[in-house]
């Protein structure tokens, strides 16, 4: 029997499944082949072949990099709006779409579309890559939370417009006006004072259409100046939201132009105030950019909060934190750090390495870290397009306090080379991917390597650990399945229509596969 340290898995509501984000599920009767629909054509009529294993598939937008959730009989993801039907009120400029899905039968409930943030700024470097919405959702109540591709944080009713357009917020028509320039800030956005603003034309809303509840603007109220997308999964705990904002360099990638602005903020979840954040911020530390996502570590009768900074430490705050004076936010107190950066990943030669430079140098941490038995498991790595290079995977000892780097250390993996890939942890091995494409199962205690099986294309995605297996997809559009054992044994291969950059996760005897362009959920149907 394959064992995982958390309850028998049934809804998937969040990014890692559970507020410790170790990608691991109790799932059973997963299954280890299936298909997606295909098709062919004879005499000049395509015809589809039936997937295996499939129960239904739905369609996204062309570029889809969040991962559903699944709770309250729904499937929740964020896609661009490059494909959202033939809806004549919206343009597709270029921004997102937030959807809604029945998980029975895949069918559309409703959706939130989300226009692309213009800007007449070159130095900006942010929302022009038709990424569509980059963070996974959260589920709590009858409430979702998702950060949205314009650096908005979004409380939405789970049941969209159809029960009624819930508030304070009630301007969803104003907000889904993709053909409005809205006020901009001057030296920000619109440097050169020629942006006018126009009026709203509100779009008419109906009752497939999302209800934000309410809305924070952390990029318009903070300062935030985010490198290319924001893609914060967030983590809910008790009233609140901690939220990373993705604060990092603009164009000419060398320049922080608000290096003031908080990394982690913390609002309250029933009003979207602001009530903490980091501070001192990171600053002019940030290499290139915040990607990591918080995670919760509970040890003993503490419980912190745990993020991987883009200076490449790892950090771990107190969940208690007392109120600001004169309105301002309170200050989230930092129990330990631990830089993920071995030192030959900085020095050479006795001279510190510049970031990125020839493929070398330390790299920030775009990975979630993972709690599991007192302990973080976390990579490093950097944007794709720097390519690859040198990483580490460390074992850190969460139970201790300051700066942990020597005190804190289990074990470190210098072959990880650098990565997004959060790990999977269960019955004593850990399951890690780097960005080259090389899955590794190791010991969870010693760090000691048992396989690793080239996936033969690039890997932004987590392995997901289920029913005795690990699914992982890559940029090829391939999904491998392997068994979760110390002997290396490949179940399958499938190939997808399409990149795979969302981590396959499972549901209520469900697995959930999004490609580029569809989400399929496949199962071992009843006899």
């Amino acid at each position: 029997m394959f064992l995982i340290s958390m309850s028998q898995a049934k809804d998937w509501p969040q990014w890692g499944g559970r507020d410790e984000r170790n990608f691991a599920s109790d799932e059973k009767n997963l299954p280890s082949a299936f298909k997606p629909d295909g098709s062919k054509t004879e005499n000049g009529q395509k015809i589809i072949i039936p997937g295996e294993n499939l129960k239904w598939s739905a369609n996204l937008g062309t570029q889809t990099y969040s991962t559903p959730a699944v709770a309250k009989g729904r499937v929740f993801i964020g896609s661009n709006d490059a494909r959202i039907g033939d809806d004549s009120r919206f343009q597709k400029t270029g921004g997102s779409t937030f959807i809604c899905l029945d998980e029975a039968t895949g069918k559309l409930l409703w959706q939130f579309v989300m226009p692309r943030l213009k800007t007449k700024n070159p130095k900006f470097n942010y929302d022009d890559l038709n990424l569509g919405i980059c963070s996974s959702p959260t589920v709590d109540g009858d409430r979702v939370y998702v950060v949205s591709s314009r650096g908005e944080v979004h409380c939405l009713d789970i049941n969209g417009q159809k029960n009624g357009n819930e508030g304070p917020f009630k301007d969803e028509g104003e907000y889904m006006d993709d053909t409005r320039i809205f006020p901009d800030k001057p030296g920000r956005f619109d440097p050169t004072g020629t942006n006018v603003p126009s009026l709203p034309k509100p779009v008419e809303i109906r009752p497939v259409d999302g209800d934000i509840i309410w809305s924070y603007d952390f990029i318009e109220d903070l300062d935030v100046w985010p490198q290319d997308a924001v893609d914060c999964s967030i983590l809910v705990h008790g009233d609140y939201l901690y939220v990373c904002t993705c604060n990092g360099v603009d164009r000419s990638h060398k320049y922080i132009p608000s290096p003031s602005a908080p990394d982690i903020i913390v609002l309250d979840k029933k009003t979207g105030k602001l009530v903490a954040v980091m501070d001192p911020p990171l600053g002019n530390a940030i290499f290139h950019g915040d990607w990591s996502s918080p995670s919760l570590a509970r040890i003993g009768e503490q419980t912190l909060v745990v993020w991987g900074g883009g200076d490449g430490v790892c950090y771990a705050f107190d969940t208690y934190f007392t109120s600001g004076e004169n309105g301002k936010p309170g200050k989230l107190r930092r129990v330990w750090s631990f830089d993920c950066n071995p030192p030959h990943n900085k020095f050479e030669n006795g001279k510190p390495l510049p970031y990125n430079k020839n493929s070398k140098g330390p790299s920030e941490i775009n990975s979630t870290p993972v709690f599991y038995n007192n302990r973080i498991y976390i990579t490093v790595g950097q944007d794709s397009r720097h390519g690859p290079g040198p990483g580490c995977f460390s074992c850190i000892d969460a139970t201790k306090e300051g700066d942990i780097t020597e005190t804190g250390r289990i074990w470190q993996c210098f072959d990880v080379q650098r990565s997004f890939s959060s790990a999977a942890v269960g019955n004593g091995l850990v399951f890690i991917a780097d960005y080259t494409g090389i899955l590794r199962c190791l010991d969870a205690d010693t760090g000691t390597n048992y396989w690793t099986h080239d996936l033969k294309g690039r890997v932004f995605a987590s392995p997901f650990l289920a029913d005795g297996k690990v699914y992982i997809g890559t940029e090829a559009g391939m999904v491998t399945v392997a068994a979760a054992a110390k002997e290396k044994q490949i179940l399958s291969e499938v190939k997808f229509d399409g990149p795979i950059y969302a981590t396959p996760v499972a549901a209520n005897g469900v697995l959930y596969i999004a490609s580029q362009k569809h989400l399929y959920a496949f199962h071992v149907p009843k006899n």
